[in-house]
């Protein structure tokens, strides 16, 4: 039997949406969830690196997501748009080809934060670790909230004249292909790091730390590679949620982010790669269902005076059932919905077929 490449299906994925998005076959809400899976996806597989592949413990990912997005957002308006500059410091064809290097930037920049976030990892683990990147997550929006020249609380936005920007010089659905793009990339660069003899560190340091030392594994530079990788990537996501909305507030990227990224890691599985992106798919899907049900639940139970007047349903969802479900897979499921197996590992007959190569 002829095997076909993961790159194969991907591609044949990503041309169907790319030419439902552009033909109007597909609705904004339902493009808009697409891309929100993308995004979530792309922050799964990043904090994973960390939390599943190398078992540490870091609960202040949605930091780097909020570098990332003001970097790319600074960024962007200064090229494209007159926020920060006198006039745009290039002209509006150039911004497909400005785009990527703008996400690029934005990245790198992450990836210099959570360098500096794994410094003081080096000696500690688990809980202090949680404290730490918590600590960081905090910093990180206390910084951009009290700088005015940026925005301050207010937030940043205008970044949708650069989308605009692309679709008069070619006119495609140009965020969701950066999306598609962004999560292929994050996908493939966890994949091979974590399957290369360099990359193999990594879970030895989640297995035991000081045997892996004893065996010659740098185990700093690891957690630093890691830290630096993740972060990075999650300032891609960030980047990409900077346009697709076109606003960003720091307020958006707090500890209920950086929750929602750890129910995603641990619901998937710590270590799997495929869990992680069927978690960020699955969490995707319950985040919408919960955000258009329970309104029309809260206005059901309050007509028939099963909830105080004062009581507002619709509210809690976020705060309430978000950490809920964490609580309840670290008591029921840690292990998660795949452990540390991916797809190939339960279902062999897919081997046959794809070759991950």
């Amino acid at each position: 039997m002829k095997k076909y490449t993961l790159n194969f299906f991907f591609l044949a994925l990503a041309l169907a949406l790319i030419a439902a998005a552009h033909g109007n076959w597909l609705d904004k809400y339902t493009i808009n969830v697409l891309i929100a899976m993308g995004l979530n996806i792309i922050f799964a597989v990043s904090l994973n690196l960390v939390n599943g592949y190398m078992g540490e413990f870091a609960c202040g990912h949605a930091g780097f997501m909020c570098v990332g997005a003001y970097t790319a957002s600074i960024i962007s308006l200064m090229c494209f748009s007159a926020k920060f500059t006198a006039a745009p410091l290039l002209p509006a064809w150039l911004s497909p080809v400005a785009f990527p290097v703008i996400m690029a930037i934005s990245g790198l920049t992450a990836a210099l934060a959570g360098f500096l976030v794994a410094l003081p990892s080096f000696k500690i683990r688990d809980d202090y670790l949680a404290i730490i990147t918590i600590a960081a997550n905090f910093i990180i929006i206390s910084l951009i909230e009290n700088l005015d020249v940026i925005g301050g609380p207010r937030g940043i936005s205008g970044m949708s004249r650069t989308v605009k920007a692309m679709t008069a010089t070619l006119d495609i659905p140009w965020m969701v292909i950066w999306v598609i793009l962004g999560a292929y990339f994050s996908i493939m660069v966890i994949y091979r790091l974590v399957n290369s003899t360099y990359g193999k560190g990594i879970p030895a340091v989640r297995q035991n730390e000081v045997a892996a030392e004893i065996m010659s594994v740098d185990t700093n530079k690891m957690k630093t590679v890691a830290f630096m990788i993740a972060a990075g990537l999650a300032g891609l996501a960030g980047s990409l949620f900077a346009h697709t909305y076109g606003t960003v507030n720091a307020s958006s990227f707090g500890l209920l982010r950086s929750t929602e990224g750890l129910v995603m890691v641990y619901l998937g599985g710590m270590g799997s790669l495929s869990g992680s992106i069927m978690a960020a798919v699955a969490f995707t899907l319950l985040v919408e269902a919960l955000r258009l049900g329970l309104p029309a639940l809260n206005v059901f139970l309050h007509q028939g005076h099963l909830l105080p007047a004062s009581f507002d349903l619709s509210q809690i969802w976020n705060w309430v059932i978000i950490p809920l479900i964490l609580i309840l897979l670290m008591r029921y499921r840690p292990e998660g919905l795949m452990g540390h197996r991916e797809l190939t590992h339960i279902f062999p007959s897919l081997r046959r077929l794809i070759t991950l190569k």
